[in-house]
């Protein structure tokens, strides 16, 4: 007899070209190749070349850039408007929360905290334990009087919490016990929140109300804010990810405007729970279960002429703990950027694909240029080093000028993203416009190298077929919460 888990396989396989490979047409294969031949060309021009043009490799990382900047500044254009309050016609759905946990014991009562005092509390709270070995069972029992139901079990509700329990797995990784919950729950829509998330109070209402309104969004995410420890370290590189994270979320914005988001935050999003089990959950084989989901159930919808959608809540906000060390954060990028290619490579029939729309046709190749464009940014870097060392002032001169306007650039599109964004989420306190600008002027020496480090790294464990997550230490929450 079938079971949940096999249902949900089976569905997964039927849908996901990883497991069901479909031929890869020629346009897509022309597009990738095209735009790792672009960069050996460029690269190769700096050895047989004189004045700026040398440096081609460089200008063409300016170029792309520039055109992207524009672009999101174009389809962001409609934050300058009041976005107008939309009344629901429809009760909102029931909504659950799924907190995966492994090992989580010293941050999970933040988030649960957080949780259980939302202003619109959700129906069900169900803790996703992945194994852990850490004293999170202790903890479940001794603050909120959970039952361990036994292994593979749903527990009884919580005498103090009725919407809160426990669901102990064996240690499968994050996909699957994200899997295991959603077979259990029963509402209409599902949160996942990691256990080192702190969601506003009003966060789940915003998602229910988004649901209520918006009868074909399937997937939606909300805004970020990342939190570093106190130390030195943490406070450079919450620093750089604040503004990094605004940018990327009025890009989400503008993409969504496009109708082409596929990146959302597995930390905290909310999905239409049939729609995630008639593609096959998530897929524990993929090192960024989220970004992969997305494309699954933008292919699927597709190819159903569903019409489902995918949306950014500027209303929905939450905060989350983020690398506060080099060693940290090179971690966690090549695991994301390892996990990106994995998703690129197998969803490669739908790049330059017009049955897919203006994902198919523009944002899947920007993607495209996306998996090289680490190697771009460090061979630009490399080169300029190069020929400043050896003398050839005639080529650093003038590309000296190009990065200074492209400074520019960055500086007027940060101010412009921090503007938006401000409009957009309320929220004024967590952002500051000089530190924003000059956080522009700083990054392209610092943190993009170390971001391009780590996407690089990336590409080595994409190639060597590594699928380990790596562990992260959670510091930045508890300083949070201290504070």
């Amino acid at each position: 007899m079938d079971t949940p888990f096999s249902i949900l396989d089976r569905a997964r396989a039927l849908a996901s070209p990883r497991i069901s490979p479909v031929r890869t047409p020629a346009i897509s294969v022309l597009i990738h190749g095209g735009v790792m031949a672009l960069w050996l060309v460029l690269f190769a021009r700096a050895f047989f070349l004189h004045g700026v043009a040398a440096w081609s490799t460089g200008i063409a990382y300016v170029i792309y850039d520039t055109l992207l900047l524009i672009f999101v500044a174009w389809k962001s254009l409609s934050l300058m408007k009041p976005l107008p309050h939309v009344a629901a016609s429809r009760p909102p759905p029931t909504l659950g929360v799924i907190v995966a946990a492994h090992n989580e014991a010293a941050v999970l009562p933040i988030t649960l905290n957080a949780l259980l005092t939302q202003t619109s509390l959700p129906a069900q709270i169900v803790i996703a334990d992945d194994g852990s070995t850490d004293g999170t069972a202790a903890l479940l029992a001794s603050r909120y009087g959970l039952v361990d139901p036994g292994e593979g079990k749903l527990s009884e509700p919580s005498p103090s919490h009725p919407v809160l329990r426990w669901l102990r797995l064996p240690h499968g990784g994050k996909a699957r016990a994200l899997n295991a919950a959603m077979l259990v729950m029963t509402t209409e829509t599902v949160m996942t929140v990691d256990a080192d998330t702190l969601l506003e109070p009003e966060a789940c209402a915003a998602m229910s109300h988004a649901f209520a309104v918006l009868p074909q969004m399937v997937v939606a995410a909300g805004l970020l804010s990342p939190v570093c420890s106190q130390t030195l370290s943490g406070r450079f590189f919450q620093w750089f990810q604040t503004y990094e994270y605004i940018r990327n979320f009025v890009s989400r914005y503008a993409w969504m405007r496009a109708h082409s988001l596929l990146l959302i935050s597995g930390a905290f999003a909310c999905f239409r729970r049939d729609a995630v089990l008639a593609v096959g959950g998530f897929d524990p084989e993929c090192l960024v279960e989220d970004y992969e989901l997305i494309h699954r159930v933008r292919r699927y919808s597709f190819d159903r002429d569903l019409g489902w959608d995918v949306r950014v809540i500027g209303t929905a906000k939450a905060r989350t703990d983020a690398p506060s060390t080099l060693g940290s954060f090179l971690r966690q990028r090549r695991r994301w950027f390892a996990g990106f290619l994995q998703t690129q490579y197998w969803y490669r029939s739908m790049i330059g694909n017009r049955r897919y729309g203006t994902l198919g046709t523009l944002m899947l190749p920007v993607k495209a240029f996306d998996t090289v464009q680490p190697l771009y940014g460090l061979a630009a870097f490399g080169l300029l080093l190069a020929f400043l060392f050896g003398g050839r002032f005639t080529i650093v001169l003038p590309v000296l000028a190009i990065i200074l306007a492209k400074i520019a650039i960055d500086l007027a599109f940060q101010s412009w993203s921090l503007h938006l964004y401000r409009r957009w989420s309320g929220d004024r306190t967590s952002s500051s416009f000089g530190m924003a600008l000059l956080a522009s002027i700083v990054e392209p020496f610092s943190f993009q190298l170390m971001r391009h480090g780590g996407a690089t790294l990336g590409w080595l464990y994409f190639l060597l077929r590594r699928n380990e997550w790596g562990a992260q230490h959670r510091e930045g929450l508890n300083s949070a919460s201290k504070l």
